[in-house]
């Protein structure tokens, strides 16, 4: 037995081992697996707009005789020049984080891992939060510099780190998420504001699992918050709220620039397809009222969510916690015989013991079909 055939022998035992499930199609709220259909609940499609038939076939008509759609770029945007469509999509990005300038990157994780990585040095010093995404996890192991991490969302632990740690360090930059993706939970960001004006750092958000929800202009929790001026750089993608796929940094000039030339994740890459580029445009600059208008009905779901739990959860998020690995992958299949799509989530992904089911609530899905998920998974316990 070779050594691979061990390890997958050793998550089989543990009941850890993934794989990766077979849908038949999408719809909606909806998806169809083995010829079932069930209500998805494991969804990071937050506002259901990508299978939204009006705005698809909105966007055939319009656009499926332009020159620019085609689904390759065919190589890197620095290789060959870049369409204005791609300029156009990083302005409107810009502008709607009151930022000066943009970057598009093909996904979340290089996204995080290119900017994390390069724009630290030797003498520079990344103070993170524990639970942060695995992105930023391996942009800090990639990146030259020092790196620390406080205990999650424990301010009075970054505090003491900054205050033991900063000033051996030339540049330093504090690292969170805003919604944390697997708890659902939210970074304090005036503290973290606060904090990095006390020690003079950067601060960097990963406004993920936020942006096309929360705020004015459909920000995040810093735009929510009034804060996206005091935040320096902040990430976020396209592949969940707004359908499409890709990612982005907002920031000053200078740091984009600097990413631009420094950034091996969007330097080495083929650029996206132009026609997702397109999509993502269609839907700020032509739809964005549609947009809205799903985004105030999920947070209106999320607050009749969180009051029927009793807990002080504010987002989409919500974990139920079951802890034993079996027992949760157990009643994942109670649910999903009764029509319900949610899948286990184990170690690695969650700290040994937490295993969980993500719920995750999307703008279609009534509170009616919250409740009885709820109700049916207590039942399976």
């Amino acid at each position: 037995m070779s050594f691979y055939d061990e390890e997958i022998k050793k998550l089989t035992e543990k009941n850890n081992f993934r794989y990766i499930r077979a849908i038949d199609e999408k719809y909606g709220k909806y998806l169809c697996s083995n010829g079932h259909e069930m209500l998805n609940f494991s969804s990071n499609d937050y506002l259901n707009l990508s299978t939204n038939k009006n705005l698809i076939n909105e966007f055939l008509s319009k656009y499926q005789n332009s020159n620019e759609f085609i689904f390759s770029s065919a190589s890197s945007r620095l290789l060959t020049g870049t369409s204005r469509i791609y300029s156009r999509l990083e302005e409107n990005l810009a502008k709607l984080f009151n930022k000066e300038a943009c970057l598009l990157f093909n996904t979340g994780y290089q996204c995080n891992l290119g900017v994390v990585s390069s724009l630290v040095n030797r003498d520079d010093v990344i103070f993170s939060d524990k639970l942060n995404h695995a992105s930023i996890i391996d942009g800090m192991r990639l990146a030259p510099a020092e790196f620390y991490r406080y205990k999650h969302l424990d301010f009075e632990n970054l505090e003491e780190l900054l205050e033991k740690h900063r000033r051996h360090y030339k540049k330093a930059i504090i690292i969170s998420e805003s919604v944390f993706s697997m708890d659902g939970d939210t970074a304090d960001i005036k503290k973290l504001v606060e904090l990095k004006k006390k020690y003079d750092c950067y601060l960097m958000l990963d406004e993920a699992h936020a942006f096309g929800i929360f705020g004015n202009n459909l920000a995040g929790i810093s735009d929510r918050e009034n804060l996206l001026s005091e935040v320096d750089i902040i990430t976020a993608t396209l592949g969940k709220s707004f359908a499409s796929i890709g990612a982005f940094c907002v920031s000053n000039k200078t740091i984009v620039d600097y990413l631009i030339n420094k950034a091996n994740s969007f330097i080495f890459s083929t650029a996206l397809p132009s026609v997702n580029i397109i999509w993502t445009n269609f839907l700020i600059e032509e739809n964005f009222d549609v947009v809205k208008k799903q985004s105030r009905k999920l947070n209106t779901l999320i607050k009749q969510a969180h009051e029927y739990i009793k807990d002080n959860g504010s987002t989409q998020i919500i974990p139920f916690i079951i802890g034993d690995n079996a027992k949760t992958g157990k009643v994942a299949e109670i649910l999903q015989a009764k029509g319900y799509f949610v899948l286990p989530v184990r170690p690695p992904t969650v700290p040994v013991n937490t295993s969980r089911l993500r719920l995750s609530l999307t703008a279609d899905i009534t509170f009616e079909e919250f409740k009885n998920i709820i109700d049916t998974a207590n039942e399976a316990i």
